[in-house]
This record gives structure tokens, C-alpha cells and sequence, in this order.
């Protein structure tokens, strides 16, 4: 078979969706299907190369600046070469002209909807949401309807995504969504990071690793440490929370001025975003792994913390917070500041045979419903189920 995902960008700085991809096309040419991408990016863009995986960016010309006509035309001749089309993401003008270019043709096209359906943008941004509710009807909806599905990552996004907009109308299926996870698990990849910050080496380290962003609570983070010190339950002298995350933004700035102002910048240490054997050794390196987020789809980072065998302290709002309760592969609370220091609270309470048994428990969950193979087989399945009915159907007319 031969997909084309079509994505805004392939900037890695963008994220879950395009690393998803990536992993995706290796994954997928283990089994002889070929993938290809197509984006709104331009030829010049120093960030195009995708070893095996052909990248065509489509930003051409200062027209494509207020709608990607050359995405549209490209998409409408060449869409015959491929089995399927997915689309990536629904608030941005590529979704409309690949519904624009695909509507009237025989080629099956999926959306992948990477949780911004989630109510929570309604909520938090309510102005925002109003702008969406403009070009939701002609621009989003008849693409999600028209689509051979609405893909989502797990059934807590499925169901949440019918909160957001009343009119909604689509073929929702659920992949099994997953990643890579680290290369070997049997490999130390610590000792790398500790290396490059011996300032942690020996410390009981409480990792976030992820977009420094409102929605993912760091806020909470910081000042539920602020709590637990006065409480007497944090040591900052053994105990350190690790942001991985980009440092530069003005909200992260925000983040660290906070923390010096209530008296814990000691606890915190900022690693600047890092990726590969240092993020992987991160993860081995860590004691425990906190994501307090308000919103979040799927989880790449907590999958790939399971993948290292490392317990996951996560709030109710990470859509795959019942699977991780079900496995037992780490601690579940509200995404508030009570929830967030009792996540805190809790590991701490346990002694060290019990959290070996969650550490056996958090790999165990990781290969059994978050590696990668899930999401290509799932994939596969939706994809040659519809080139299947596409084929009877016109069997049947002739």
C-alpha cells in the first residue's frame, strides 16, 4: 500500500502529531507499505529531511500565505497514486483544501484529529472558540463528514469530542495510538544524561519532560513543591523536579521567576528541550514521571515513560488516565494543586518493593497498548476495509 499524510508542518518543534509520522513510516515499511507527506512548508525549510520517507513541501507562492492553492492543485493530481490520504489536524486551511481537492474523487480519506476537538479549548478559550464556530461550517465539518473516518487516539477523546461542537457528524474510529518507545530497554542510557547535568546525579528526580504550555500544568508543578516543603514532605537537598522542556518562552520565564519568588528554585532544574539518548536517559534517570496536565489526547512523553519501565503520575485529564489506573503502571488525581501534590504525596509513601511491582507494571502496560505496531495495524485495517468496499462496489456496478 502507499499512504500520503498531509500536516501543516514538519517542524519537529511542532510536536506529537509530525514525531507520530515519522515513527509511523518506519513502522509501516516493516510491512511493505510506503508513506509519503506532503505540508505546508517550504522548499527551503531547513528541517525537511525524512530518511526513506519523501517530503513534498508546498508552499510556493504568496498566494499559498492565504490559501495553500498549490497543496489543492497537487492534491488533485496526483491522489490517484495513493491507496489512502490522512489528513493531520483539523484547524488549519490544509484540511479544507484536501476536502476541496478529494471531495468529488474515489481515493478514501482519513482525519486524524490529535485532540483539538477536546472541550477543554472551549472552555479556556471561550473567544476562540467563537472564531472557530466562523469557518466550523463550511471549513471543518464537511471534511470530518465526508471523511472515511474521524480517527482518534483513544475512546476518552472520541467521547469528549462530540462536547465541542453541535453540529457533528462523522464516522469516529478509535486507533490503538502509540509510539516507538525507547530504542532497547535493556540499554543504560543514564549515565549519558547524568554526564551532561552531574548537578542531578544522586537526586531523587521528579521528571516533566515536555512543551513548556499552560495546559500541561507545570504552574501546578511548582507550586504544589512549594506546598510540600511546607509541609516537611519535600527535601530539596535529595529531591529535584527536572522541567525537559524548551526554557526560553516568556511563560516558562514566568515559571522560573514564580519559583524564585516562593522560595523553591532550588528544587527545580531546567534541562532545555532535549531529544534521543539524553531524552531516553532522562526517563532512566528519573525516579518518577508527573504530567499534572488540564488537556492531553494521548501522551506521547507518558507512553514513552512507560516504554522505560518508569511509573507515570498523571492527572484525569490525560485521556489514557483509565488505562494506566486499569494496568496499575503508575497514580491518577485531579488536575489541581490538592491533585498534584497528593500524586507527589502518594509515590512518596510507598516503599521500594512497591514501586518496583508499578515499574514491572508500567513497561507491561506500554507493550501491551501504546507501541507503534498497534497504530499501523489499526492503520492498515481501516484502510484496506474501505479500498475493499471501494473495490465491491464497483464490481457490483459493472
Amino acid at each position: 500500500m502507499k499512504l500520503l499524510h498531509v500536516i501543516q508542518s514538519v517542524n519537529p518543534k511542532h510536536g506529537g502529531p509530525i514525531e507520530g509520522i515519522r515513527q509511523q513510516a518506519r513502522q509501516h515499511k516493516q510491512h511493505g507499505t510506503l508513506i509519503e507527506i506532503i505540508s505546508l512548508d517550504r522548499v527551503d525549510d531547513n528541517f525537511l529531511g525524512f530518511p526513506n520517507t519523501p517530503v513534498y513541501p508546498c508552499k510556493a507562492t504568496l498566494l499559498d500565505n492565504l490559501f495553500p492553492v498549490s497543496l489543492l492543485k497537487w492534491i488533485k493530481l496526483n491522489h490517484s497514486s495513493y491507496d489512502a490520504i490522512i489528513i493531520n489536524g483539523i484547524w488549519g486551511f490544509h484540511l479544507l483544501a484536501s476536502w476541496l481537492a478529494l471531495r468529488k474523487s474515489t481515493t478514501p480519506y482519513y482525519i486524524f484529529s490529535h485532540g483539538m476537538l477536546d472541550p477543554w479549548f472551549k472552555k479556556t478559550y471561550p473567544l476562540k472558540h467563537f472564531k472557530k464556530w466562523l469557518v466550523w461550517p463550511w471549513a471543518v465539518y464537511p471534511a470530518i463528514r465526508d471523511a472515511e473516518a474521524l480517527f482518534f487516539t483513544c475512546e476518552q477523546e472520541k467521547l469528549l469530542a462530540r462536547e465541542s461542537f453541535w453540529l457533528y457528524d462523522c464516522q469516529e474510529v478509535v486507533i490503538d495510538y502509540g509510539t516507538e518507545g525507547i530504542p532497547d530497554p535493556e540499554e543504560d542510557f543514564s549515565r549519558e544524561f547524568l554526564d551532561q547535568h552531574p548537578q542531578l546525579d544522586g537526586k531523587q528526580i521528579f521528571l516533566f519532560l515536555g512543551r513548556v504550555h499552560p495546559k500541561k500544568g507545570p504552574d501546578l508543578l511548582i507550586n504544589s513543591i512549594s506546598l510540600l516543603q511546607k509541609e516537611g514532605n519535600w527535601n530539596p537537598a535529595k529531591m529535584k523536579v527536572v522541567i525537559a522542556g524548551p526554557a526560553d518562552s516568556q511563560y516558562a520565564r514566568h515559571l522560573i521567576n514564580i519559583s524564585k519568588k516562593i522560595g523553591i528554585s532550588d528544587s527545580i532544574y531546567w534541562t532545555g528541550m532535549i531529544t534521543g539518548n539524553q531524552k531516553w536517559g532522562a526517563f532512566q534517570a528519573a525516579d518518577v514521571f508527573i504530567l499534572p496536565s488540564h488537556q492531553e489526547n494521548f501522551g506521547i512523553s507518558v507512553a514513552e515513560a512507560l516504554s522505560c519501565r518508569l511509573p507515570v503520575l498523571i492527572s484525569t485529564k490525560i485521556n489514557i488516565y483509565s488505562e494506566i489506573e486499569l494496568d496499575r503502571a503508575g497514580l491518577v488525581e485531579l488536575d489541581d494543586l490538592h491533585g498534584t501534590a497528593n500524586l507527589i504525596r502518594r509515590w512518596l509513601a510507598l516503599d521500594q518493593s512497591q514501586k518496583s511491582v508499578i515499574k514491572r507494571a508500567a513497561r507491561d502496560c506500554f507493550e501491551k497498548r501504546f507501541h507503534i505496531s498497534k497504530t499501523t495495524n489499526a492503520i492498515d485495517r481501516n484502510v484496506l476495509r474501505a479500498l475493499i468496499t471501494k473495490k465491491l462496489t464497483h464490481d457490483s456496478l459493472d
